[in-house]
């Protein structure tokens, strides 16, 4: 019956911490809230796991959640703040609560059909890389994306050489090679219609996913 109990608050206090990281969405710590609910809600259940005493492993599980949540959502607040800065107007930014996306589109990165980086268009790279490396504790993954025009072998390669050459160029910067992962997804995962030119040059991007280390 006391384990019952204990639990019991432990879930109701990991609710509440999860629903105030619902209210007031715009004020400026939506993600500190948000990793503070997720962040007790997932060390609650994890310190039931492991404690011999399930109700109070709970109830420290949750806090010290929380905690872990809501420092890291309070970093990815200040990071993209910072990013949105002094990062050009073509550079979309994107906060999930749980990590940032920065989308490239491929006009300000590279030539059509071509893996070479405009050397007169890499100030936005260097400006991510000085955030990566002002905020370490993360792992990235660098993924490239076409749009649908051509082969769908040659398009998954080129966005695959397009995705080394921008790991590449992170860590001609400084950052550390074992938190980069290049990943090509060629014409899979297009973000918008293909049918239209707009949709397409929306399609052709490079997206930089900045993601806690686990």
């Amino acid at each position: 019956m006391t384990f019952l109990k204990t639990s019991t608050l432990a879930a109701a206090g990991s609710a509440m911490i999860l629903l105030a990281a619902c209210e007031n969405p715009d004020d400026g710590y939506r993600n500190t809230r948000t990793g503070a609910g997720t962040g007790a809600l997932v060390g609650g259940a994890l310190g039931a796991i492991v404690s011999d005493d399930q109700g109070k492993g709970a109830a420290i599980g949750a806090i010290l959640g929380s905690a872990a949540g809501a420092a890291y959502g309070s970093s990815l607040d200040k990071q993209e703040a910072a990013l949105r800065n002094d990062l050009g107007n073509n550079v979309q930014i994107t906060n999930t609560g749980d990590r940032l996306i920065v989308t490239m589109p491929q006009d300000i990165l590279f030539a059509t059909d071509s893996a070479t980086l405009r050397s007169d268009l890499t100030a936005d790279l260097r400006t991510v890389a000085q955030s990566l490396n002002e905020y370490p504790n993360t792992r990235v993954q660098v993924i490239g994306h076409t749009d649908n025009t051509g082969d769908a072998n040659y398009n998954l390669s080129l966005s695959q050489r397009r995705a080394a050459s921008v790991s590449n160029t992170l860590i001609s910067y400084g950052v550390s090679s074992s938190r980069l992962q290049p990943i090509g997804r060629g014409e899979d995962q297009p973000r918008a219609d293909n049918l239209t030119a707009e949709g397409r040059a929306q399609n052709r991007r490079v997206d930089i996913v900045i993601l806690p280390n686990s």
